[in-house]
């Protein structure tokens, strides 16, 4: 269920710096003797959001779990404000963690699942209830803080579990396609309340998904991977102004141009990574 990993708060998350908040050098990934993620560079600055982007089944999901703590990495190193944290990132930050599916305890409530994540986190108990009213009023589930999960949706679900993550007060977030089993209109408002939260916390946050327009409309710079075992195409800086909206007509030019740059690259082979 871990949605959170408690570590020791980072100071000042909105600083604003070229320098490399998290760093990946040569990341390989592998699941038993099959490689899923070959060589990968990468870097995440202090207030930025970054994109993943990269067809289904590349091993998105899979490097995004060697950041959260929850796999090895099988080759290269990571680095957090320039020291060595290739083993124990996870404990080192507190992780805000959403999964592509929910994880929701069935036998707590909704607003009961949220304070076991706080918990964990250190939140002060004091706090709980703001914060359980806030996040889940801004994903629309306000009225089933005393439901039982099981008796959600599961786009209401998955809508509690992003509530969950971004309550613990995160030094990192890590997002795993968190709006995919969305409605395309509910999907467009968490995106615009996503990209609202994040101007207003500076949470450095990587976000984790396989379609181009959204990548373009919410990071700052997108990482386009290849077909499986993922490596890096290219890294793009997002030249769109904000605030930014699904209609403008220059989003929609630049995810073309994006789509023609990768379709080669992205046709389906066999054997996707995960």
């Amino acid at each position: 269920m871990n949605e959170t990993t408690r570590g020791p708060a980072v100071a000042d998350k909105a600083a604003t710096t070229d320098e490399p908040y998290l760093e990946l050098r040569g990341v390989t990934v592998r699941h038993g003797e099959r490689t899923v993620v070959s060589g990968i560079d990468l870097t995440l600055r202090p207030g930025e959001f970054l994109a993943l982007l990269g067809p289904s089944g590349c091993g998105k999901s899979s490097l995004l779990q060697v950041l959260a703590g929850l796999a090895r990495v099988a080759g290269g190193s990571l680095r957090l404000d320039g020291a060595d944290a290739t083993e124990g990132l996870g404990q080192r930050v507190r992780v805000g963690y959403v999964f592509q599916d929910h994880r929701l305890l069935p036998w707590r409530t909704v607003g009961q699942n949220i304070e076991i994540a706080m918990k964990a986190a250190g939140v002060p108990k004091a706090e709980w209830d703001e914060r359980i009213d806030r996040f889940l009023s801004m994903l629309r589930v306000a009225e089933h803080r005393t439901a039982w999960p099981m008796r959600l949706s599961g786009g209401q679900r998955q809508r509690v579990s992003i509530a969950r993550a971004l309550a613990v007060d995160p030094d990192i977030v890590l997002m795993d396609e968190p709006f995919s089993g969305l409605d395309e209109v509910t999907a467009r408002a968490m995106r615009q309340e996503l990209t609202r939260l994040h101007e207003t916390t500076a949470v450095p946050t990587l976000f984790v998904t396989h379609s181009i327009r959204e990548a373009l409309f919410l990071a700052d710079r997108v990482v386009i991977l290849s077909q499986g075992p993922a490596r890096v195409l290219k890294t793009l800086d997002v030249p769109l102004v904000r605030p930014r909206r699904h209609e403008d007509s220059a989003l929609t030019r630049l995810a073309d141009e994006v789509v023609a740059d990768v379709l080669r690259e992205w046709e389906p082979t066999e054997g996707p990574a995960s």
